[in-house]
Order: C-alpha cells, then structure tokens, then sequence
C-alpha cells in the first residue's frame, strides 16, 4: 500500500496542512518540525503527486532551462546545480535548446512556456542577453531568472558571474610571471561575456603597463575547431607570444594541442590559459591554468530565486546577486624563460 500524506501527518505527529506546507517549502514551519517531516518523508519514501500539487496550488512544480550554447560540458554543469535544488524542493526541470539566429526564437520559447505549463524559466548566456525575450517574459508574466556576465535586470531577475574582475586576476598573474608578450583568442564579440572577459584583460594589462597589439587578439567560436585556427595563427607568428590566454576551456585545450603539434613545450615556452574550469581542465596535460566560473552555484541560485518568485506574500529568501569566479593555477602556466 503506498504511503499518502495522511500517513505522514500521522507519523510526524502534526497536521496535514503541516505536511503540505513542508512539501511546500512554506517558511510557516519551524525548523525542528520541519526536520521531522521531511525525516518520515525520506523513512517512508514518500513522494508527493506533483499533479495534485500542482491542482492544489495552481503550480506545475516544474521550470524551464532555455539554452542556445555548444558548450556541452557548461550545460551539464547547469542541468546538474537546477536539479540538485529541484530534487530537494520538489520540482522537475524541463530543457528547451533552441537557436536565438531563428526570427521564431522568442515565438517557440513561448510556445514551449505554454505547452509545459511552467512556473518560471532559467535562462543561460548568450540567450540571456537577449532584451526582446526578457520583455516577452514580462509581458506573460512568466517568471524568469537570467545568468549573465553583466548586470541586465533586477536582482531578483539575475545571477551575475563577475568575469571582468575575474579576467584582471588573469592578467595579473601572467604579468607577474614576467610575460609581456600575451596573445588572446577572444570569444565571439557580440556576446556581452566575450566583451567583459577581453576588458578586464586589457583594463589590467594598463596597470602594469602591458600592451595587447590588436594583432594578438585573434576572436574565435568559443568551440575547439576555431581555437585550433585561432592559435595556429598566433603560433605561427614570430616571434611567438609567450603566453595564450583563450575565451574557454574548449579552446584553451585547442592551444595545448597545437603547441604539441609544433613542438612547443608548456609551459616551458608558451603558458596557456582558459575560462570556465570545466570538468577537463584538470585532467588534460599538462593540467590548464583557468578561471573558475561557480556554475554549479550559480544554477542552484536561479532556482532558488524562481522558487521565492512563487511564494507570493510568504516570507522570501534574501538571495545573492553576484557571485565572483576565481583564478585556478594549474601547470600550464610558468614562469618566462630567459
């Protein structure tokens, strides 16, 4: 026979409306009973009918993830920081993948909305820099919470990655290390974090004096075929930079490829560099140097700031709207010889 939640109630020694305010996540519950509740739920394996639920409390108890991104392994790390909090809070999470060059773009993610019956929708970078599909939100009244580079929208709306501060401490440790002759392969120059992570670069070459010749900032696709066309230009250059700092993983691992092809030994001869810290960058050879974007945090942040959008008038959760990646030193980096 399968446990309902009046057999919670009964066992957790409260009330049904109890009960439900704890599978709810209503703050109305005190701490220790809430601890009790959710103890019998876990022992009983109880799992409440999300579509009763949801008939209850005109919610779906399910949210969106709307993603335009090649990025598998950036997806993955997402997909795993929602559904980590979806798990313990009781909801599903639905992906849409959809191309933002179609004119429908805004049209289908609307449509995906309706048909899904969602409570609110995560929606990752470059997708999230898009104004039009911010408004079209709004104007359905569809909560939404976009991850970004750049502050773009009210601090309920956003989670914000500082990566030009991020992208400073970069600089500072390439300079520190005594190059002077640095190439950049920039991510595509229409994405506002492409344009972020090249400012803070240069903003902190200045205070050191540094230049960034035009010449050495080549921009690629942020996938690992244009970052192995981006550093054979760099590479094949004389003289050649010292360092490559890459937009992403993906095509600072292309660098460290086509070094090998040439015979270029890191980071003995050339130090290289990325942004993101994904899950390879500390298992290739030699291990990459990156900037540590909190993704994982960041996922479970828009989620937890969807959650409080539908708690309406109960207490809300004050949530964070800025989170700050961090440099990771690894063995593509080294001192300049000579």
């Amino acid at each position: 026979m399968s446990v309902t939640i009046n057999d919670i109630a009964r066992l957790s020694g409260v009330s049904k409306r109890t009960v439900s305010r704890v599978i709810n996540c209503s703050p109305a519950v005190g701490k220790a009973t809430r601890e009790r509740v959710l103890e019998i739920i876990k022992e009983t394996g109880f799992s409440p009918d999300k579509q009763a639920r949801g008939l209850a409390s005109s919610r779906s108890y399910l949210l969106g993830l709307i993603y335009d991104n090649p990025d598998a392994l950036y997806i993955d790390e997402v997909q795993r920081g929602a559904l980590s909090v979806c798990a313990e809070l009781g909801y599903e999470l639905v992906v849409h993948p959809g191309s933002s060059k179609r004119d429908d773009f805004i049209s289908d993610c609307l449509s995906f909305i309706s048909r899904s019956k969602l409570d609110g929708v995560i929606i990752l970078p470059p997708v999230s820099e898009n104004k039009a599909l911010a408004a079209a939100l709004r104007e359905i009244n569809c909560p939404y919470v976009r991850l970004a580079s750049v502050d773009l929208d009210d601090a309920d709306n956003i989670v914000v990655s500082d990566e030009r501060a991020a992208m400073r401490d970069m600089a500072t440790h390439l300079v520190e290390l005594g190059h002077t002759d640095i190439g950049f392969i920039s991510g595509p120059q229409h994405y506002r974090s492409s344009i972020e992570r090249l400012a803070g670069f240069l903003a902190e070459l200045q205070v050191y004096n540094v230049k960034l010749p035009t010449d050495r900032i080549v921009e690629g696709k942020n996938n690992y075929d244009s970052g192995l066309a981006c550093a054979e230009q760099l590479l094949n250059t004389l003289p050649r930079p010292t360092a490559i700092v890459a937009n992403n993983d993906e095509m600072a691992a292309a660098v460290l490829r086509v070094a090998n092809n040439l015979n270029i030994r890191v980071p003995d001869e050339l130090s290289v560099a990325g942004f993101d810290d994904n899950i390879l960058a500390s298992r290739i050879i030699p291990s990459l140097t990156t900037i540590r974007r909190p993704v994982f945090n960041m996922a479970c942040l828009a989620v937890q700031k969807l959650i409080n959008k539908s708690r309406n008038n109960q207490e809300k959760l004050a949530l964070q709207k800025t989170v700050t990646p961090n440099l990771v030193t690894r063995e593509s980096t080294g001192r300049v010889n000579g």
